[in-house]
């Protein structure tokens, strides 16, 4: 009798989530007009606004300058590149100092002398540093299309929004079996997910692509320089105090970066924005925004990752229970909501990837479909083994910065494994003159190692 409760109390519980889950997910799909309005206005050409794009490196001499120079490409008239690399890094350095050297007027290097070394540490030590209205955020290896600060401007010229998040997309899903599902989770958090936050009032912002008008930054003290999701602290600190959020999504318009190029260190990456969104749990933030369907937004967004890898483990251990136990009946066809909703998020995903490839011009094929849904159940190990280990790290009191190295697999000039595409072409069609070298350094430094502390 209590194994039939417990079955069926799960069960029920897991089928909630599923569902709210999914109708989340779903968010930007709901009508024509939820989706037309997740985009950017279309600038009208003023350029009121000053920025100050932030570029923390570490061990990134692989990408870095390719960021640079595409963020050299923006059709804005008004910013500055701040590169921000540690002391005990000269590879990163130097390459920073030449791009420096290239363009004085643009670019500019600040060194962070921090003995422990990580990403909120490097952003605070360019704070003071910022002259512009608005403080951008990007990661080293990413690539930035021209038009993003003109379209970013005017979002926040015409919402007078505090932030202005833009879209991030993870490309190379050929990768890998785990790259097919690591993008296409990008592809609905910012495509969708991102937007229902925003609409609602909490929202924990993303890494990179993130704009903030500096005095806003500035009052909130920067980032927490020892948290592991700083990104994600901010986002609901910022909620909590009422500021405006406005999210905007356009395929052509957003930051392309690479998937992790191991299973260790996509594990390691998962492990550090689970201990992370845990920490920020834990310092109650949250609790101060106001109406309690906000807060229990929050509550259930920062919880998310470990409500997923335990529903990742117990949902075939509840289908075992029903097939193999001595259950009612009625007992053991609840235990199979959860393996329905399961089966209905697997539709959505085959959707959602025939999307995604439409939208970024890429040749998907059967075969990625067939590893979207075989590779499902060990995508969900993976996640349950970093939730786990983001505990495990917690509670021993362990926080140094576990860093993801990055190699260019995004920056191939339209090249899958399938053959030749425009996923990876600017809007004029042209390719860099940069980029074959880029890639050659990309290759030379593949097995850079990861670091303990960024």
């Amino acid at each position: 009798m209590l194994l039939s409760v417990f079955v069926v109390a799960i069960s029920l519980a897991l089928f909630g989530m599923a569902v709210f889950t999914l109708w989340w997910q779903m968010h930007a799909w709901r009508t024509p007009e939820t989706l037309a309005a997740t985009s950017f206005d279309r600038p009208d050409g003023d350029s009121g606004l000053a920025f100050s794009l932030l570029l923390p490196a570490r061990h990134e001499q692989a990408v870095l300058e390719h960021t640079i120079q595409r963020l050299l490409e923006s059709s804005h008239t008004n910013y500055e590149i701040i590169v921000i690399v540690g002391h005990d890094d000269p590879e990163t350095a130097a390459v920073a100092e030449r791009a420096a050297a290239r363009d004085p007027l643009r670019v500019r290097v600040i060194t962070d002398t921090h003995e422990k070394k990580n990403k909120p540490k490097a952003l605070n030590t360019a704070l003071p540093h910022c002259r512009g209205d608005v403080v951008g955020v990007f990661d080293a290896e990413d690539q930035v299309h021209p038009e993003l600060l003109a379209h970013v401007d005017h979002a926040f010229t015409t919402t007078g929004a505090d932030v202005v998040q833009g879209g991030v997309q993870l490309i190379n899903f050929h990768s890998s079996w785990y790259s097919l599902r690591n993008c296409l989770e990008y592809f609905f958090w910012f495509r969708s997910r991102l937007h229902l936050h925003a609409e609602k009032g909490f929202i924990p912002l993303g890494g990179n692509t993130v704009f903030v008008r500096t005095e806003v930054l500035r009052e909130a003290d920067g980032w927490d320089p020892e948290c592991l999701a700083e990104d994600c602290d901010l986002g609901v600190r910022l909620s909590s105090v009422g500021k405006k959020v406005v999210v905007a999504y356009d395929s052509d318009m957003v930051t392309r970066e690479e998937t992790p190029d191991t299973l260790m260190s996509l594990l390691k990456q998962r492990t550090r924005w689970n201990q992370g969104f845990l920490q920020v749990y834990r310092k109650k933030d949250w609790k101060q925004l106001p109406g309690r369907g906000r807060r229990m937004l929050a509550r259930y967004t920062l919880m998310t990752p470990f409500l997923q890898a335990f529903s990742g483990v117990i949902i075939p251990l509840n289908v075992g229970i029903a097939l193999f136990f001595d259950v009612p009946v009625g007992a053991a066809m609840v235990t199979f909501l959860p393996a329905i909703t399961a089966v209905v998020t697997f539709i959505f995903e085959l959707v959602g990837l025939h999307d995604f490839g439409k939208q970024y011009g890429l040749r998907v094929r059967f075969v990625h479909y067939l590893k979207l849904i075989v590779g499902g159940p060990f995508y969900q190990i993976l996640l349950a083994g970093a939730a786990l280990r983001a505990v495990w790290r917690e509670q021993r009191g362990r926080n140094e910065w576990e860093l993801t190295s990055h190699i260019g697999a995004h920056l191939q000039d339209g090249r899958t494994s399938d053959g030749p595409t425009a996923d990876d072409r600017p809007s004029d069609g042209r390719i860099s003159g940069d980029r074959a070298a880029v890639l050659s350094t990309a290759a030379d430094r593949a097995d850079i190692r990861e670091d303990a502390h960024r």
